[in-house]
Order: structure tokens, then C-alpha cells, then sequence
């Protein structure tokens, strides 16, 4: 049996808990719109054809905003396609996923979505084939109330109301040669600079995200993010990361240890971004949006025969995630909980179908992945301030991210409540852990729960859902100031503490 204790101290805050730090991603890819969140002829559809069983689980799964409509498909994208009668919209062809795009939904059917779901809209500007003009109109459409050509367009479409979108992202991974339109830093620093600074113009309260490096295995991370931000320091608020992790060659040692490699990543973009204002003489902050990550078995999708026709809405990227995922994600969640002093918003990529927590069946049910329970958790019960955890575990070598604590954590806490996220990163050994939680006060143990089980990689089908959940842990303590708890091996764990 390992050991392992931690502190806990509400004294110790690193930053508040983001609401954003709960988004999610929507993409016209695969199937995460058609049959995913939009599926007319469903039984449970609404009448703007919205999936109920599926805006009822995204409710469950606490998603606080939705990046939309890509990604990659963002780069080929005209955004007037997916407005006005729908029987006028034209079909394209989506170079991105190699599909037909219908553009049967498009961005006001995904502005009635978000406002159904109580999610807030975050939306991404073609820079791919696209610029500045069709950014600005693309603002004027969402934001102007009326009296201007596209705001009185949006009216006659028939949300008269304006869509307020606060957050947009300026392209999407423009560093990546698989990017229509893809560009040196430099250029694309321009071009994000151009098109913020007139999108300002409009609006000068918006939230601007610059594109970072698509992964932090790209070959010109870092110079990518200080050569961007040499051109558009002033004129963003956020720049972007994206990572996704997978298990390779069976070494699930390595992979449960992602979140190593997330800490890496997170700090090296803010050493590189606090540099270059540094060296501006600038007294702003640069924080992060890590609006792509999750679990994704790429290689799979890379190693896949090439698509050879132009299909619908065809499956891709449907991973069934098992066991091993799930606290894998959890240790992502924690990393970024652990930065929150300047990762301000992130997105689970994606929300539905592709790579995603929820699952459909065309015409059919809807389950919950094993991905769902650690992400739904965090954001239901991470409140307040996340506090700085002073953490002693034992250690185990790994072969991709060499020496890893077997215990990774993090704690928020709100005045009311202390809650504790926790990962048991053994294969094969259970961990108790121990903590100091006097300076608390006077608490009591509210909730316990581990996600956990026999086979690491048991997965959730829609005819057994609840395989792997959350369940009660009995092993949990407290007395006289102290908690005690068992995590066994491989397993997310959330132990909640209430003000007595």
C-alpha cells in the first residue's frame, strides 16, 4: 500500500475558479452536429430540432461555454451559409473532414442552442480563406442590434435580439501545414493583430484569443507563441493550446501521467508569453485558453484509409473511451484547476460523437462515456478559490515523462466547502492519503466518490451505461483534523468537506 499526505490551507489560494474552465466544443465534424446535437426527425427533438436527450446531459455535464464551428472547418467556413431560410442554404464541400457540409444548422440555430443549454457562445473567424471584411461582418451580424445591413438581416432571420458574443478566436491552429490557409507566425501575427484591432473598433469589450501552437510537439512551439505575440500583444487577451493524449503501445504508466506533460505546456507558454511583455514593456497579462483538449486516439484517425467520396455528418473520430481515459481526464482537469491563475478558459473537445463525453445514436439513445463523470464532477462542486495543494506522495518512473509523484491533486475551496480532486496514478497499487485539513475549521466529510474498478479499461455502451461511474468510497475518514482516505490504483477521486 502506498502513502501519501497533502496540506490543505484556504490561506493558500492560487487564483478563483473560472466558470470557463467547464467548455466544451462544438465542430461541423463528424457527427457532433447531425445526430448529435441537432437531429430533427428524433423523438425527443424540440421544434428547432435540437436533441432534448442530449441538451439534457450537457446540462448534467455542467458545460459552461461552446466553442463553435471549429477547428479546422473554421478555416474553409462562410459563415452566411448556415443563416436565413434553410431551403436557400447552399451545400459545400468541407476540405477540412473531407465531408458535404448542408449548412441545415448554422450559427443562429447555434445561438437558440446555447441559450437552451445555458452555455455561453464562443466563437472562432475564418483567417484560413478568409480575413478581416468577413470577421467584421460576421461581428456586425452577432452584435449590433439593428440598423445596420447584417444586424437587420440577422432581425429578418428572426433573432431579434443580437447574439452578444463577448470571447471570439482568431483562427484556429494556423501553425499546422494540415490548416487551409495555414501561415509562418509572422504572418499570422499580422493578420490577428489587423483583424482584432478592427473588430475592436465595433467593440472594444471583446475577448480575443490568438491562435498558439497546435501541440507543444510542433516544431516551432514557442517561437510560434513570442512571434505571434511580438504582432498582437496588445490587441488579444488570451492565446490558445491545444493537446490531446493517448495511450501508446500499452505503457498506460506514461498515460496516466498526461497531465505532466499539460503542466509543461502551460508553463512554457506563459514563460514565453510573460517574455515577450517583458520585452514590450508591457504591464498587461497574456492568459490561456486552452480551447482544445481531451483524450483522442489519433493515431488511429492518422493510420485510417483516406476518405475517398464527400459523405454527410459521416462517423469520425467516435472514440468509446474506458476507465484509463477517464482518469487520465481528470488529471487534465486538475492541471488546468492548478493554473488557474492564468488559464482563465478551456474546452473539452468535443461535446458530442467526436471524441466527446456524450454518445448518440442516430434516431436512438444517448450515454454518458466514462469521460463524462470526472469533467461533470469538477464543474458542478470546483467553487470558490483553488488553493496551492502542498502535496508528499511517492514517485514511480515513467517511460515517457520520466519520474511522476503516484498521486497527483488539487483543492477549491468557497467558505462552505473544501473540495478535493484526486488521481491515484498507480497501475497497480492502492494509495491512502492522509491530510491536514485543521485549518479548515470545524468540517465535517460532506461526500466521498471514486471512480474506479477492476478492469482499467472497462467502457460505458449505451446498453450498459453505468459501468463505470462514480460510486461511494467507504474507506474515507475524518477526525480530530485529519482525513484519511483509500484511492485504489487507477482511479479519480472527490472528496467533498462542509463547514460543520
Amino acid at each position: 500500500m502506498l502513502t501519501a499526505h497533502l496540506t490543505l490551507d484556504p490561506a493558500f489560494r492560487v487564483a478563483p475558479v473560472h466558470r470557463r474552465t467547464f467548455g466544451t466544443f462544438v465542430e461541423h465534424l463528424g457527427r457532433c452536429v447531425y445526430t448529435g446535437i441537432y437531429e430533427p426527425t428524433h423523438p425527443t427533438a424540440d421544434q428547432n430540432g435540437f436533441r432534448q436527450d442530449v441538451l439534457d446531459l450537457t446540462r448534467q455535464l455542467g458545460a459552461t461555454s461552446v466553442r463553435y464551428p471549429g477547428g479546422n472547418f473554421v478555416s474553409g467556413y462562410r459563415w452566411e451559409d448556415g443563416t436565413g431560410p434553410r431551403e436557400q442554404r447552399p451545400t459545400r464541400l468541407d476540405l477540412a473532414w473531407h465531408s458535404t457540409e448542408t449548412n441545415e444548422f448554422g450559427l443562429d440555430e447555434f445561438m437558440a442552442w446555447c441559450r437552451k443549454a445555458g452555455v455561453e457562445p464562443m466563437m472562432a473567424v475564418n483567417l484560413g480563406t478568409r480575413g478581416i471584411e468577413s470577421a467584421l461582418d460576421l461581428l456586425e451580424y452577432c452584435n449590433i442590434d439593428s440598423g445596420t445591413h447584417l444586424s437587420d438581416l440577422r432581425v429578418a432571420n428572426g433573432a431579434k435580439e443580437p447574439h452578444a458574443v463577448r470571447m471570439w478566436c482568431l483562427g484556429n491552429e494556423m501553425d499546422g501545414p494540415w490548416q487551409i490557409g495555414h501561415k509562418t507566425a509572422r504572418e499570422y501575427g499580422r493578420l490577428a493583430a489587423e483583424t482584432g484591432r478592427a473588430m475592436r473598433v465595433i467593440d472594444p469589450g471583446l475577448e480575443l484569443v490568438a491562435c498558439g501552437s497546435s501541440a507543444s510537439s510542433m516544431p516551432t512551439f514557442g517561437a510560434w507563441e513570442a512571434t505571434v505575440l511580438e504582432e498582437a500583444y496588445d490587441v488579444v487577451d488570451f492565446v490558445s493550446c491545444h493537446a490531446y493524449y493517448e495511450e501508446h503501445d500499452g505503457d498506460l504508466a506514461s498515460f496516466l501521467a498526461s497531465a505532466t506533460d499539460m503542466d509543461h505546456f502551460i508553463d512554457s507558454v506563459v514563460a514565453t508569453a510573460d517574455s515577450v511583455g517583458a520585452r514590450l514593456k508591457s504591464k498587461k497579462k497574456i492568459n490561456i485558453s486552452f480551447d482544445e483538449w481531451n483524450v483522442w486516439y489519433l493515431s488511429r484517425f492518422q493510420n485510417a484509409e483516406p476518405m475517398t467520396d464527400w459523405p454527410v455528418a459521416p462517423p469520425l473520430l467516435e472514440d468509446h473511451y474506458h476507465l484509463a481515459d477517464a482518469v487520465t481526464l481528470g488529471g487534465l482537469l486538475i492541471s488546468l484547476l492548478r493554473h488557474s491563475d492564468r488559464v482563465t478558459s478551456a474546452c473539452l473537445a468535443q461535446l458530442v460523437n467526436v471524441i466527446a463525453p456524450i454518445m448518440t445514436e442516430p434516431g436512438g439513445r444517448a450515454w454518458k462515456q466514462t469521460t463524462f463523470h470526472p469533467f461533470a464532477q469538477a464543474a458542478a462542486l470546483a467553487t470558490g478559490e483553488v488553493l496551492r495543494v502542498e502535496l508528499t506522495s511517492p514517485r514511480h518512473e515513467t517511460s515517457r515523462f520520466g519520474e511522476v509523484t503516484a498521486l497527483d491533486a488539487v483543492a477549491t475551496h468557497d467558505g462552505d466547502f473544501t473540495t478535493v480532486f484526486a488521481v491515484n496514478r498507480s497501475v497497480d497499487r492502492p494509495l491512502t492519503l492522509t491530510a491536514d485539513v485543521r485549518s479548515l475549521g470545524s468540517v465535517r466529510l460532506a461526500q466521498a466518490t471514486t471512480l474506479s474498478g477492476p478492469d482499467p479499461y472497462a467502457r460505458n455502451t449505451a446498453d450498459t451505461p453505468d459501468v463505470v461511474a462514480p460510486r461511494a468510497n467507504p474507506d474515507a475518514r475524518l477526525a480530530d483534523g485529519r482525513l484519511e482516505i483509500t484511492l485504489p490504483a487507477v482511479s479519480w477521486n472527490v472528496i467533498r468537506l462542509a463547514r460543520s
